[in-house]
């Protein structure tokens, strides 16, 4: 074994077969994919910012083992909630127990669950909020207008939530993304807890919806920037979960195809999904990869992977494989 990559060294000696073996596919494949000088998206689905994803996706994004990110609303401030009410986080671990008495007492305590996780209202949601709101203003003050993203590298850069930190900022994987300005594409964002939140003050007139860059904006820069950086030879595709952190991406390239009647554009070049959607009636979620070539997402000799197991135990360890720990 090799002393130097601990992690590595034991996946390639335990994991062979089933999808542990796709495990390991996947993971040289990935690393094969930047090293060839290919760019790489990853989408984030479910709540892997409150599994502390960031722990090893930060130092992805340092090392430039990925280009790009999608992600839901949710996975955006998550990210952030832990980083500032980490310390006010209540575990359950027996929440497959608990009663629907039990789970009124943390909604009157406050305390929102995510599957173990409870996340606090008064120290994660509001500490957000108060601040969000003044960047917001600021914007429309200055008649301005940004991605939801944008707003939060924004406050990050102001330096405002740094007298919070509750964790070591190295593992808040939108720090490191707003320290390199990384492109993020958030679909959906209003389905999230901040969304929720600009759409009040859009209600009582505090603020106008026009100041946060729509959907329709965010493909519109995905269609971009997919253009410039993916050449001749395409961009790779990691998938996190299901849902519309991915479908919204995916689909640029056959809209920049069929849509728009362009030629010469690569498709995915690398696709891997971590999953445990099962493929019934119809779900995209758990759709196998070929199905994508029909809807002209994918290519035939496209390396495809997808492995049906749980993301908080996979994708860290893939990463891991990436880094060389």
């Amino acid at each position: 074994m090799d002393s130097s990559k601990p992690i590595t060294s034991f996946i390639e000696k335990h994991y062979l077969h089933f999808n542990s073996a796709t495990l390991v596919d996947a993971a040289k494949a990935y690393k094969a994919h930047i090293e060839s000088g290919k760019k790489m998206m990853i989408t984030l689905a479910g709540a892997m910012s409150t599994a502390e994803l960031g722990i090893s996706l930060a130092e992805m994004i340092r090392q430039d083992k990925v280009q790009i990110i999608s992600c839901t609303g949710a996975n955006l401030e998550e990210d952030l909630m832990n980083l500032v009410a980490h310390n006010h986080y209540k575990r359950v671990p027996h929440y497959r127990d608990l009663t629907p008495q039990q789970e009124w007492e943390l909604l009157q305590s406050g305390l929102n669950r995510v599957t173990d996780t409870c996340i606090p209202e008064e120290e994660a949601f509001r500490r957000l909020q108060s601040h969000l709101f003044d960047v917001w203003k600021e914007a429309q003050d200055k008649g301005e207008r940004y991605f939801p993203h944008e707003y939060m590298y924004k406050m990050l850069k102001s330096g405002v939530l740094e007298q919070y930190y509750q964790i070591d900022p190295k593992n808040s994987w939108v720090i490191a993304a707003a320290e390199k300005n990384l492109p993020i594409v958030v679909p959906g964002w209003e389905d999230s807890t901040m969304g929720n939140i600009f759409a009040s003050y859009c209600i009582t007139g505090e603020l106008k919806p026009s100041i946060v860059k729509s959907g329709i904006e965010y493909m519109m820069f995905l269609a971009d920037w997919y253009t410039n950086n993916a050449g001749n030879k395409g961009v790779g595709f990691f998938q996190i979960g299901g849902g519309i952190a991915g479908d919204f991406p995916i689909c640029v390239v056959p809209m920049l195809h069929q849509d728009l009647e362009r030629t010469g554009v690569p498709f995915w070049s690398y696709f891997c999904q971590i999953s445990d959607s099962t493929t019934s009636y119809g779900s995209y979620s758990g759709a196998v990869p070929n199905e994508k070539i029909t809807w002209g997402k994918l290519n035939i000799d496209t390396p495809k992977f997808i492995i049906e197991s749980d993301a908080t135990i996979v994708a860290p360890l893939i990463f891991a494989y990436v880094l060389g720990w």
